[in-house]
């Protein structure tokens, strides 16, 4: 592998990031022994077809599993949707939910139910999973969730701020799942898509205790003038819709394993591109703000190096991840945080010789596009002004991706089966 061809350089280290999250490499060494009674395996997220197979197959074959995990359309590896297992694994809707979700979260609240302590509940949760796993608290409808989550996702609401919303609607998120679990043991496997890795928000946290409030929730929601249904508000404002908290006894004896991260993938990216003779530099794996706006900063950091040869020397890989946010200001517009990060660094590049950058989320889906990401080099907006697209206007209407499939630099892999959230890669040379 070398740097003459940036394109595959940069793919490759996408690849590697995406290759160190796969649950069957990560799931073993946490995997408990088999209990005295059953083994139930619930859980939900983008990853969790890949998770339910890792489990089937690492799962003592004389002992009894069994159990429904839910994951986004199209994410089951195909070999395990040929072939299913012990463990049940439907699809549904996300970013938004759809009926196929609530059906799945009703299901799977069933099956925490009337569990025993010789019982053992396996629950893996991945990045997706507050979509995946919508069961509205009481007095709430499919119709409410789905209002709510599009205006969240419109807003430039930060994950954290989306999930303690969405806690507070559930009743199923915020540590409820766990709760009907007793007295059965939980170990719960996650895999983190959030800045920080806290278990607490990946998925809006369904099988940990949630220190957030109800008044932290409609302190968001007043943030980003969301309306609510009046039952939304009235649970929220009395305090029904409250979450179990830490230090609640029914979490006691729970286990919680992070089986992959995102700084790991950027580990192994960076590995990849030392192996190679580039330096890798990691500036964090817990990067937000506005999508275009921290484009905007890793283009300076990437002509500083160009330029000056600081902070870095050349040749050198800049990587970063985290989640980053979209605020949705023109209908008709399409894209997702990575073409709209690529885009905001493509203008702010201005054709900076030597810079190449990809940008991609790790489960192959940005957005509810087809693809990925994409890739920016320094002929882009040359060969875009050539063919009379103009940058500035794509990135006001939010079409990105637009954009990007114009000149033909999408990058398009299908669902990779999990999830570590925003991979990027700024490559000087």
């Amino acid at each position: 592998m070398k740097t003459d061809d940036p394109r595959a350089f940069l793919r490759t280290l996408y690849d590697a990031a995406v290759q160190r999250a796969l649950p069957l490499h990560n799931t073993a060494p946490f995997l408990p022994p088999p209990p005295k009674g059953r083994t139930v395996v619930i859980g939900a997220g983008k990853a969790g077809g890949a998770m339910a197979q890792a489990v089937d197959a690492l799962w003592p074959a004389g002992a009894p599993l069994s159990g429904l995990v839910v994951t986004r359309y199209d994410h089951v590896p195909p070999a395990y949707k040929a072939r299913p297992g012990r463990i049940e694994v439907v699809e549904a809707s996300h970013p938004v939910p759809d009926e196929a979700g609530r059906r799945a979260a009703a299901r799977i609240a069933e099956l925490a139910q009337g569990l025993t302590a010789d019982d053992l509940v396996l629950c893996l949760i991945s990045g997706g999973g507050s979509a995946l796993l919508s069961l509205p608290a009481p007095g709430l409808t499919l119709e409410d969730k789905q209002a709510i989550n599009r205006a969240l996702l419109k807003s430039g609401a930060a994950i954290d701020e989306m999930n303690c919303v969405r806690k507070h609607l559930s009743a199923i998120k915020g540590g409820r799942l766990a709760t009907r679990c007793a007295p059965a043991r939980v170990v719960t496997l996650l895999i983190s898509d959030v800045p920080g890795d806290a278990p607490e928000v990946i998925a809006s946290g369904p099988t940990v205790p949630d220190p957030t409030t109800c008044a932290d929730a409609l302190a968001i929601l007043k943030r980003y003038a969301i309306d609510l249904p009046a039952a939304a508000r009235e649970g929220l404002e009395s305090g029904a819709f409250e979450s179990p908290k830490p230090g609640d006894p029914r979490f006691a004896g729970h286990q919680v394993h992070m089986i992959a991260t995102p700084q790991q993938s950027l580990e192994a990216a960076a590995a990849v591109a030392r192996a190679a003779g580039v330096e890798a530099h990691i500036l964090s794996d817990e990067m937000e703000g506005e999508s275009r706006e921290v484009g905007k900063v890793q283009a300076a950091l990437a002509r500083a190096v160009a330029r000056r040869g600081a902070p870095f020397a050349m040749p050198c890989v800049i990587l970063s991840g985290g989640e980053t946010t979209v605020t949705v200001k023109s209908k008709g517009g399409r894209g997702g945080r990575a073409t709209e990060f690529l885009l905001g660094c493509a203008i702010a590049l201005q054709g900076e010789p030597g810079v190449h950058v990809l940008a991609a989320d790790t489960d192959g889906i940005d957005g509810i596009e087809d693809n990925a990401g994409a890739i920016v080099a320094p002929d882009t907006l040359a060969r875009a002004a050539a063919r009379g697209l103009k940058a500035a206007e794509c990135l006001d209407r939010n079409d990105a991706y637009t954009f990007f499939s114009e000149l033909g630099d999408l990058v398009v892999p299908g669902p990779t089966f999990t999830n570590v959230n925003d991979f990027r890669a700024l490559l000087i040379v």
